[in-house]
């Protein structure tokens, strides 16, 4: 289960004293304020989406897209819900880089939104990402008919939902 112990979710850096109050004071800085908004915008899509939860324990809620890009450090994985169309694209850049033209499989020809961008100004990032989503073309990838074109934000986790409107 998703675990965040008092004061990891704004990056507190000194360990959790009993005696003392949490660091407050470190969200009047941005890198903090940001990781707070981006953990509260994480557990919002988390509720709001049945295909990050519904299936939490079952094989048919997962399955990898890529786990095995060592070249360049990155994971894919799609999350499915009950119904057709619920289905969330997962793509993590583990690297200091940004990867851009990525190509990730996807099982479904058409626009893919990008729900959330850990990379986002708004959480303290550098604003790099695919923006507004990628449209998924029939180019053959990961056992996939259809693939999207990306960039990944350096690093970053980025989220995708088919069926969205550009």
């Amino acid at each position: 289960k998703k675990l965040l112990f008092m004061g990891g979710e704004f990056g507190q850096r000194r360990e959790w004293n009993h005696d003392m109050s949490l660091d407050w004071h470190l969200l009047d800085f941005p890198q903090h304020a940001g990781l707070q908004h981006w953990v509260a915008d994480l557990n919002r899509l988390y509720r709001q989406e049945p295909a990050l939860h519904r299936h939490e324990f079952t094989p048919e809620g997962f399955r990898w897209i890529d786990c095995n890009d060592h070249l360049h450090g990155t994971l894919s994985l799609i999350r499915f819900g009950a119904e057709h169309g619920e289905e969330i694209i997962g793509v993590f850049n583990l690297t200091p880089l940004p990867r851009h033209n990525y190509r990730v499989g996807a099982p479904t020809a058409g626009f893919w939104k990008e729900l959330l961008n850990s990379d986002a100004r708004d959480y303290g990032g550098s604003g790099q990402g695919s923006l507004v989503g990628a449209e998924a073309n029939p180019v053959p990838a990961h056992g996939f008919r259809h693939s999207l074109n990306l960039v990944l934000p350096p690093p970053g986790a980025v989220f995708f939902k088919h069926g969205e409107s550009s």
